[in-house]
């Protein structure tokens, strides 16, 4: 911790020649500043220092969340795992998946606990696709779309291991859109896969890539002309 700056020395004062008490005070006091000092240093070097408690906030993210039901129940999600839709699931587009996030509807004041299992949503301005049991819980159900507020409680380890992995450009309504982009991908050198998706959409995927390292680098460089494209596991998502 640095030393507080000692204050401006007394200036303009008429010189009085030192007594040899005023001496003898200079010395003490000189020698009882030395002895701090040491002291003070001898304290601040001791022992590893401290790192502060992560800042408040530090882990949160606010915007939009909808909900997804019967559709998709019993499909497998981006993780592998069949989706439950009364579970305490909910859908991000980068969070590792088993990330466990706590929930908060800013319109309400509900609250929930879910784990990150599938990737989405994929329309502008929105975080969050929560499961149906998830959107009971926070009063999502009605609305459809409410304002929330994440706050990642801890993180998964993603499925690290999983042997091959896909990039995931988009999910698509419209069939010419979805071959457009298909096009886009080959045209890079990707072996690309169609994964049909509940409401007609068509989730487009650069698919066999070895290992989600190469996949996320894959995801960023494609990130400014698909801001949608994610990494998954290969064969979750159907």
């Amino acid at each position: 911790m640095r030393n507080r700056d000692q204050g401006p020395g007394v200036r303009g004062q008429r010189k009085v020649r030192p007594t040899k008490s005023l001496v003898g005070a200079a010395l003490l006091a000189l020698l009882v500043a030395l002895v701090v000092g040491c002291a003070s240093t001898g304290r601040a070097t001791s022992g590893k220092a401290v790192p502060p408690p992560p800042a408040a906030g530090a882990s949160v993210e606010e915007g939009l969340a909808s909900w997804y039901g019967e559709p998709y129940h019993g499909r497998a999600t981006a993780s592998g795992i069949r989706y439950d839709m009364w579970g305490m699931t909910a859908a991000h587009r980068t969070l590792p998946f088993g990330t466990q996030v706590h929930v908060r509807n800013l319109d309400n004041g509900s609250e929930a606990d879910v784990t990150i299992n599938d990737r989405g949503p994929f329309v502008a301005g929105r975080i969050l696709d929560l499961s149906r049991g998830a959107a009971e819980a926070l009063g999502a159900i009605g609305p459809g779309v409410i304002p929330v507020r994440l706050e990642i409680r801890s993180l998964g380890d993603g499925m690290p291991d999983e042997p091959c992995w896909e990039v995931q450009v988009g999910a698509f309504a419209r069939e010419e859109n979805a071959a457009r982009a298909r096009a886009a991908l080959e045209g890079k050198g990707f072996s690309v896969r169609f994964a049909p998706s509940g409401g007609g959409l068509t989730r487009v995927r650069a698919t066999g890539i070895e290992g989600r390292k190469k996949a996320l680098g894959i995801a960023q460089s494609l990130a400014g002309e698909y801001p949608g494209a994610v990494a998954v596991p290969c064969g979750g998502g159907l």
